[in-house]
């Protein structure tokens, strides 16, 4: 479970302020997997940021009940100088994992050959997805929060990608944000969405997504590129 309450963001950039969320009071339902939707610069990578504690809110708070991960496929916590296989076993030891069963498991679903044992700084734009989504998928928790899990690396990963996720949803829950409607519709089991700094959430995903479509101006999912 994870609830927003009075939840308050908004940051300034060259003058200009971007409101975020605006006194959000919204529970996510225990289990099953919530889109969430939202133009872009809606704020919706921030707000999951926020749930993860990434992020601290202007005002409010957010309550959690059981394990939460930070945004899936997120690789800025990663030490530039540490091997892929170092960052993995740092990243055990925080979140008091079998370090070796995490390595082992990072190393085969990623697919990275001998990068694994090379500096994270020197890793292309998608190896360093592949070692990230890896080492969220290793770890076991209540409540992923995913964003954009399509856009991890190649098609072929994309898909493996996908199947692994839905697998762990059988057992955990999720908050995910995805510009796929048809992914949305797939795994959702309810949707929310994010426009001027308000959040509603919808227990039909059909009706969250034609709210959705109905603010971005669009009558077709557009959006969708699957």
């Amino acid at each position: 479970m994870i609830r927003l309450e009075n939840l308050s963001k908004s940051f300034t950039v060259n003058g200009r302020t971007t409101i975020v969320a605006r006194n959000i009071n919204v529970t996510f339902p225990q289990g099953g997997a919530v889109g969430l939707l939202g133009h872009n610069g809606a704020g919706k990578s921030t707000l999951l940021r926020m749930i993860a504690g990434v992020v601290r809110p202007d005002r409010g708070r957010v309550v959690t009940r059981g394990t939460v991960s930070w945004p899936v496929g997120f690789s800025g916590s990663f030490h530039p100088d540490l091997t892929g296989a170092q960052n993995t076993r740092f990243i055990a030891r925080i979140y008091d994992a079998d370090a070796e069963a995490l390595l082992r498991f990072v190393e085969g679903f990623a697919d990275l050959g001998h990068h694994f044992h090379l500096p994270f700084r020197n890793y292309s734009s998608g190896m360093r997805s592949r070692l990230a989504f890896g080492v969220s998928m290793g770890i076991h928790f209540d409540t992923y929060l995913v964003d954009e899990v399509t856009s991890v690396g190649d098609g072929y990963f994309r898909e493996k990608s996908k199947a692994y996720f839905r697998n762990r949803l059988l057992n955990s829950g999720a908050i995910m944000v995805s510009h796929s409607m048809s992914m949305i519709r797939a795994i959702c089991s309810s949707a929310a969405v994010l426009h001027q700094g308000q959040l509603t959430h919808y227990p039909d995903v059909n009706e969250a997504i034609r709210v959705h479509q109905n603010n971005m101006g669009t009558t077709w999912d557009e959006e969708d590129d699957d």
